[in-house]
């Protein structure tokens, strides 16, 4: 039996947010579904909060920080979601082709939290030592966990490095996705990843010689 996929002990447990903490970061998402983060400002996010543009450097060191907390719990969201899909799914390569599925689709579906992710965070280097980053250090743990555990039962070759599998599951799921996102066209979780299962599986199946 394959073993199931262990949640990630997570250190970012918090109690519930302020009110006005809530109004300020969902006022940022609406915007982001309108306009880049570039265009908007932070009397802009005030306003439409409902708030003072001081309550918002109360909770938030900058515009930028705000955009960290954002992508937060949008990552918080989807690790939970993806921990609870793989739950009950036997076999490595059953539960990649689950996550690659959940992942191209969490990007067609949200696309302000695609955005945030590949195109507004990467480019700045604070962003890779933020709280935000280390969600998606959670996430991709979870990734390398099924590699892992697909090598030790061998469905998976082990003359692969499973960092370098990674590397390259998370990369292409990005590929795929890319264009869709940057240029708002629509993507196609079935037929992507029945694709991508295709061309990774291939690469990656352990078949032993009997």
């Amino acid at each position: 039996m394959h073993p199931a996929v262990k949640t990630p002990e997570s250190s970012f447990k918090q109690k519930p947010p302020p009110p006005g903490r809530i109004k300020i970061t969902r006022a940022l998402k609406s915007l982001l579904e309108q306009k880049e983060f570039s265009a908007i400002t932070t009397a802009e996010i005030a306003r439409i909060a409902g708030v003072t543009d001081a309550l918002i450097y109360k909770y938030f060191k900058d515009k930028r920080d705000l955009l960290h907390q954002v992508l937060s719990e949008y990552l918080e969201q989807y690790r939970t979601q993806i921990t609870l899909d793989l739950k009950g799914i036997k076999g490595a390569l059953n539960q990649l082709r689950k996550l690659i599925w959940s992942h191209i689709n969490v990007y067609a579906t949200n696309r302000v939290f695609a955005r945030i992710l590949l195109i507004e965070v990467r480019n700045y280097p604070d962003y890779y030592k933020s709280e935000t980053y280390g969600r998606v250090k959670e996430y991709s743990d979870i990734v390398l966990q099924i590699i892992n555990e697909g090598i030790h039962n061998r469905e998976i070759r082990d003359d692969l490095p499973p960092r370098l599998l990674r590397h390259s599951i998370l990369g292409s799921i990005e590929q795929v996705c890319l264009s869709g996102i940057i240029f708002d066209k629509r993507i196609d979780p079935d037929v992507l990843t029945e694709q991508l299962c295709a061309f990774i599986f291939k690469g990656i199946e352990r078949r032993d010689i009997r």
